[in-house]
């Protein structure tokens, strides 16, 4: 694969959380960045963050979820005229559905779109575009490889993207091109925050509550940051990594052996 400082690629969900600090971390090895999410300011902040680092961030503001932006991104990438070198699909977006909910508010189809069927088609555009050798990461969740009650949309979403994962890999083996999953666990994010509510809320007990159970049962007794997922990523999309391929690592504090 070329070399870190003539890398180029896309982060989707790049302004915040996890997807903020793989960005970041790829600037630091010299790569070119565009960073996509839907509120511009945030991807200015993070570019803002790469500005001393060897490589550079680019912002695209967008909701990928609407055909006119997709297209307009697929343009964007396009119109630069080199390869490809990796493709990080990070964004997504979680909610309850429990059966016993109400059918008006179903976010089932969002949560599947977003976090499923989003990243198959920015595969589906891009990969074509890519270089031999390039790099695919997903990112997926320990609850792609176990349920969790009234969460059944984002368990599927997530189980989903292990899928995806495994079978791009074998598809695109003979280019060789890697396709790997992560799976954190509670990571600290806005998101992680939002689900510690809305579980606490469904059972009754303090969000203080929630987070000391759902803590004891991570081994190492805490939650992940968002930095830390970066040394993983940035190993998976590295030249280093060519003979790994088709996995989906766990990186959860020893949750998943609990």
């Amino acid at each position: 694969m070329s070399s870190p400082s003539s890398r180029f690629g896309v982060v989707t969900g790049g302004g915040t959380g996890i997807g903020r600090f793989i960005a970041l971390a790829l600037a630091g090895e010299g790569a070119e960045v565009l960073i996509c999410g839907r509120r511009e300011r945030l991807l200015r902040e993070t570019a803002a963050a790469a500005s001393d680092l060897p490589g550079r961030l680019d912002c695209f503001p967008a909701d990928l979820e609407r055909d006119a932006d997709f297209d307009l991104l697929v343009q964007r990438v396009r119109s630069r005229g080199g390869p490809v070198h990796f493709l990080v699909n990070n964004a997504g977006v979680s909610g309850m559905n429990p059966l016993a909910g109400s059918g008006e508010d179903d976010p089932w189809d969002r949560i599947l779109n977003l976090n499923l069927t989003l990243p198959y088609r920015l595969c589906r555009a891009l990969v074509p575009l890519m270089a031999t050798g390039g790099r695919v990461l997903n990112i997926s969740s320990v609850l792609g490889k176990f349920g969790v009650a009234g969460y059944s949309a984002y368990c599927s979403s997530k189980h989903g993207i292990i899928g995806l994962t495994r079978a791009l890999a074998m598809e695109l083996a003979p280019r060789k091109i890697t396709v790997n999953a992560i799976c954190p666990g509670w990571v600290d994010t806005d998101m992680a925050r939002q689900g510690m509510q809305n579980s606490a809320a469904r059972l009754g007990i303090s969000v203080d509550q929630f987070h000391a159970d759902a803590m004891s049962r991570v081994p190492m007794g805490r939650m992940l940051q968002p930095e830390e997922i970066a040394p993983l990523a940035l190993y998976l999309l590295s030249e280093a990594a060519g003979m790994m391929t088709g996995q989906a690592i766990n990186l959860c504090g020893g949750a998943t052996t609990a």
